[in-house]
């Protein structure tokens, strides 16, 4: 990487909640942003001219399972690199790769190759680190896991896991009404790992105990849960209303109701963060592929199993970026931030990514008023550029 810093001048720029127009944002040698400040002739001699594009922040999904074909629990190296360019090449500057429910050693294996990826390096989205998403889960909303796998809670177990992804594993899925389930939330809390309540039958108050020992969220709302009734809130009652709870939502139009993604966003705010839960058959054409244990069928960009339950999804976070901001009917930049910013702020990586300003790190898309991605940098480094990247056919079949 060059020693000396690299300006970009471009028509506007997100910084950090507000707009700044003919903006020059400057990139030191570490890949951090070292200014951002309006263009002026007589300082920026020598400028990098992006031209009529908005620059904003790297998106960032936070529970991914694959794309292209390619799948987390392939546990190998070449799918989560072609995971990693396909999310660049739409503006995700990273990821959390995020497992399913299968035989224990299956879930090792990908564990462990998660973690030597992100040692090794991607060439597009960097790797955040492992999701373990399941075997914590109750079979009444299992949803597309399968139960034979389920296993029960131990700490034992949870230590297991964060050692075979060297310590990678940044957040852990459970069912709060599983037996030890505060313990471990309470275990996974105190070594900095994010807990998420979900595929769960929890009451209200099981909930609500579960977030106040320390549980961040829930996974996928609405999806694989007690849903919300007036003399029984459920996991969504308590997901929604609770002041530290992250709310993941699939905002593809199938998974979630227009208007129930609008109730909980005003119940929530700005904790509503955008995931895709993409599953490997994202990015490619209807047919028959694989989720875990399960064959499962895409037929219009929706993936059912053979039961005709959901099986993941083929969003893609731009997708759901506009589809926010056309049902809620809100500003491009507060729809961008909950791709960006709330993930962030709920991996505790917002004092690094989330938003553009001075001393966070590089990791940016520059974006036509089409909503076309034309550059992704990732801590500083060139991912994608659009005129220079030839149209690729998928790598993992």
């Amino acid at each position: 990487m060059e020693s000396n810093p690299r300006h970009y001048r471009v028509q506007r720029l997100l910084n950090g909640e507000t707009w700044l127009n003919d903006a020059v944002i400057s990139v030191n040698s570490d890949g951090v942003i070292s200014a951002i400040e309006a263009f002026d002739v007589a300082k920026h001699s020598s400028v990098i001219h992006l031209g009529d594009v908005s620059l904003m922040p790297g998106m960032i999904d936070s529970h991914v399972h694959g794309a292209k074909g390619c799948d987390v629990m392939d546990a190998n190296h070449d799918s989560l690199n072609t995971m990693s360019e396909f999310f660049a090449s739409l503006g995700v500057t990273a990821f959390a790769a995020t497992t399913v429910t299968a035989p224990v050693a299956k879930i090792r294996a990908a564990l462990k190759q998660v973690a030597k990826s992100k040692q090794q390096g991607v060439n597009g989205a960097e790797i955040l680190g492992a999701y373990l998403e399941g075997p914590y889960f109750t079979e009444k909303n299992k949803g597309a896991h399968p139960t034979e796998w389920f296993r029960e809670l131990s700490v034992e177990e949870l230590e297991n896991w964060i050692s075979y992804s060297d310590n990678q594993l940044i957040t852990v899925a459970l069912a709060p009404e599983k037996h030890g389930a505060i313990e471990a939330i309470r275990y996974l809390h105190e070594q900095g790992i994010k807990v998420m309540l979900g595929h769960s039958d929890a009451s209200y108050d099981q909930v609500k105990q579960a977030l106040d020992a320390g549980a961040s969220g829930i996974v996928h709302c609405y999806n694989g849960m007690r849903g919300l009734h007036h003399r029984d809130p459920g996991v969504v009652g308590a997901g929604l209303l609770h002041p530290n709870s992250y709310v993941e939502m699939i905002a593809d139009g199938h998974h979630v109701h227009p208007a129930a993604i609008e109730v909980a966003h005003r119940c929530c705010g700005a904790r509503m963060t955008l995931i895709t839960d993409a599953m490997c058959a994202a990015g490619m054409p209807d047919g028959e592929y694989t989720l875990g244990e399960y064959q499962v069928q895409m037929q219009d960009g929706v993936v059912t199993t053979d039961s005709g339950g959901l099986a993941g999804s083929t969003l893609t976070m731009l997708t759901a970026v506009q589809n926010i901001q056309r049902w809620l009917d809100i500003p491009l930049e507060q729809a961008w931030l909950m791709a960006s910013l709330t993930p962030a702020k709920s991996l505790g990586l917002q004092h690094q990514l989330g938003t553009l300003e001075v001393g966070k790190r590089a990791s940016m898309v520059a974006i036509h008023s089409d909503f076309s991605i034309a550059k992704t940098w990732v801590n500083g480094r060139l991912v994608f550029d659009a005129i220079a990247t030839p149209s690729q056919e998928a790598l993992c079949i």
